[in-house]
């Protein structure tokens, strides 16, 4: 099996160096290159093909929020990009979300949870810790306007599949989801399977984001 491609973003030469040395030294990880910026970030995809972008928010330029818009959006790329933020500070997270991003981690994230974090990622899993992600999410989502045709969506699911869909959106595993309604994992795919065609969704960091904007999950309840 061929090794995971990681596009390391950002605007400080010492944390990309960081993050580079990190990366390489982790069996099937590697790094295919680096970017000081949105645009160089979003050119660097396209050349590299990575399966993982690190990706800083505050950068000269382009910054990561509209890079992860140009990546998300082009179809011809499947690379997903992983958030590298500093929790309490940047307002713009939960924006990366809305915009495609698979999830995040904070700069201060212990490096070996950073890697289970890249692995993740590229395995078309989102990265949505209970403690952090979905913390954010509901400390941001109060203040954008919510979408009507999210909640037109919801229309089609069924009761069972709204239950998962709140459990996805505590930042809950298959596994915890299962042993909750106590199911078996299998069921428990199939319903976040059928969540992600019925919402149209990329990946589990789109349902979290569907389950606050369509009021099925009220911030801070």
């Amino acid at each position: 099996m061929s090794d995971i491609r990681v596009l390391v973003v950002d605007d400080e030469a010492l944390i990309r160096a960081g993050f580079r040395v990190l990366v390489d030294a982790s069996p099937g990880l590697t790094v295919v290159g680096e970017a000081a910026d949105g645009t160089a970030a979003v050119r660097q995809c396209r050349a590299l093909r990575p399966d993982v972008l690190l990706m800083d928010i505050r950068m000269p330029g382009m910054d990561g929020l509209e890079a992860t818009r140009h990546v998300v959006g082009d179809e011809s790329l499947t690379a997903r990009v992983l958030i590298v933020t500093t929790f309490g500070e940047d307002e713009h997270v939960f924006a990366a979300l809305r915009a495609g991003a698979s999830g995040f981690v904070l700069k201060d994230t212990p490096p070996e949870n950073l890697v289970d974090a890249i692995r993740t990622v590229a395995a078309g899993e989102a990265l949505l810790a209970p403690r952090v992600t979905t913390r954010l999410v509901a400390e941001f989502v109060r203040t954008v306007p919510r979408s009507s045709s999210s909640s037109v969506g919801l229309d089609g699911l069924t009761e069972r599949e709204r239950e998962v869909l709140v459990q996805v959106a505590a930042g809950k595993s298959n596994t915890e989801i299962a042993e909750h309604f106590v199911v078996s994992l299998n069921t428990v795919k199939t319903h976040v399977s059928r969540l992600l065609m019925k919402l149209a969704a990329r990946d589990r960091a789109q349902l979290v984001v569907l389950a606050y904007e369509s009021g099925l999950v009220v911030p801070g309840k």
